[in-house]
């Protein structure tokens, strides 16, 4: 057995359901690693139907399809390195999350995720051994199964010599940091190097962040790849007395908390339109911030040519027009309450006209108080506080990277928000992501009343928050149950 190995790093960007796109994506990564010299080439979790495939994984003939293209990747990698990648596997009745191994033109390996995660579309597997190329005996924990000990204990104590764990793990606050405080715990247990390997790219409501590093026993950091960037890198691994070590590679630098925010924005918002094949959007011009940053964003993300302003009128003539129409019907219809929708179906028919998606600009804190909005494909500051917003756009009005698409710098509104507005957001966060009440409210020093009229508003508007268009998320998943009655009691 050789005393180095040559692993190759596929952190790349996959399209739900498109098997063939991934598959060639995968052929790329294998040519790469072949051409370096690799053992192995290694994709993320689910790397082949691309993350949260759900609705076509129960489905036969894509099943059959999976298993048609993975033995085509192994047909094609027989004369080369091996390759690993995430894909869904069939066995009995049950549906796995798996990771195979293909070698000598077929499907040598496979391991099964033990632990899925909750609300998973996959039944649960035994825990997997180590599988040995040329010679090195590689244990993989598949995404959840790297977040306890369990999976990656069994492995190195049934002979793993190195932990390659492949990951769909999505950007929230703070995800890097207990990511790498998960990975340090495992390679303690274990006394193995391990890579946690991840995939980049914006699906739905999810942006992969990428950032794939590698630990050294004792935790030391040996390589850490780009935040969001697609990336192929060669990692080395060399024999010592005390075992296997990584060797050291680039560091890459790591974007601060409110660029990941703005960076997961973007890519969120290029990808939605890009794997929806749409390469233009038109965006409402209105006063404020949230329309502002809404438009920065899809510029940054699709450039400036491919993105539209345009003002709809809400008063002048469409407004007398309206009043003078709807006089003597009463209080049964108001100019005010057709002003919205007519402004929707206005832009919606000439975003249509023109081939583009239409844009929404709506922030939580004004959709859980109730302020309406035109409807739009896309909401890429869904997820974002108002305070939030102002924050973006004061750090935009700043910054420019070389990843952005537009000119540097923007000129964002900035104002400082009031007190009041500062209160609603921070009792927004104690309901929606501590599943607090108004009590805790009360609790942490705000006024009652304020409490339980934010409270309310954000109960009556739940419904209507359901139906709103997709957009990036930046803060962890709610709770189960998000909107308890309790949060009426005072």
């Amino acid at each position: 057995m050789s005393d180095r190995f040559r692993l190759t790093l596929g952190q790349l960007n996959p399209t739900v359901g498109d098997l063939p796109g991934n598959a060639a994506l995968a052929r790329e990564a294998w040519q790469a690693g072949r051409d370096a010299g690799a053992q192995l080439v290694a994709l993320p979790e689910l790397f082949l139907t691309g993350h949260d495939a759900k609705a076509l994984l129960h489905n036969p003939a894509f099943q059959r399809d999976v298993v048609t293209h993975l033995e085509a990747l192994a047909a094609h990698c027989a004369d080369g390195p091996a390759l690993a990648l995430g894909a869904p596997w069939v066995e009995g009745a049950k549906l796995h999350n798996a990771y195979l191994i293909l070698q000598g033109g077929k499907i040598a390996q496979r391991v099964l995720q033990h632990s899925p995660a909750r609300h998973s579309h996959f039944d649960a597997g035994p825990i997997s051994g180590p599988y040995a190329v040329e010679g090195l005996r590689i244990g993989s924990p598949i995404g959840a199964d790297g977040w306890t000990g369990d999976v990656a204990e069994t492995q190195a104590e049934t002979g793993a010599e190195f932990l390659l764990i492949p990951n769909a793990a999505p950007h929230q606050r703070g995800a890097m940091d207990r990511r790498l405080n998960h990975m340090v715990a495992r390679v303690i247990e274990t006394e193995l190097p391990l890579i946690s390997l991840n995939m980049v790219g914006g699906q739905d409501e999810a942006v992969f962040d990428g950032a794939s590093f590698a630990l050294n026993p004792g935790g030391k950091l040996a390589l850490h790849l780009p935040a969001f960037d697609r990336a192929i890198a060669h990692v080395d691994l060399e024999r010592a007395p005390e075992g296997w070590q990584i060797v050291a590679g680039d560091l890459a630098p790591q974007p601060s908390a409110l660029e990941r925010d703005y960076r997961a924005l973007v890519v969120g918002l290029r990808d939605y339109f890009a794997k929806a094949g749409a390469s233009k959007v038109l965006v409402e011009q209105t006063e404020g911030r949230d329309a502002a940053l809404a438009a920065t964003i899809a510029g940054d993300a699709l450039g400036s040519e491919n993105v539209r302003q345009i003002a709809v009128p809400v008063g002048g003539d469409l407004q007398s027009t309206l009043h003078g129409r709807l006089a003597g019907l009463g209080a049964a219809v108001g100019a005010d309450s057709l002003a919205l929708p007519l402004r929707g179906l206005m832009l919606r028919a000439l975003a249509q006209d023109a081939g583009e998606m239409l844009l929404t600009a709506q922030n939580k804190s004004a959709a859980a108080m109730g302020q309406t909005t035109v409807p739009g494909d896309f909401n890429p500051i869904k997820d974002l506080y108002q305070t939030e917003v102002l924050a973006l756009c004061q750090w935009r009005n700043t910054t420019h990277r070389a990843w952005m698409r537009s000119p540097a710098p923007a000129a964002l509104p900035q104002r400082e928000h009031s007190q009041e507005d500062s209160a609603v957001d921070d009792i927004l966060r104690i309901l929606q992501e501590k599943n607090g009440s108004v009590g805790d409210c009360i609790a942490a020093g705000f006024d009652q009343q304020t409490a339980q009229k934010v409270a309310e508003h954000l109960f009556n508007n739940q419904p209507r928050k359901n139906r709103s268009a997709p957009g990036p998320r930046v803060t962890a998943s709610r709770p189960e149950h998000p909107y308890p009655a309790h949060w009426r009691d005072g």
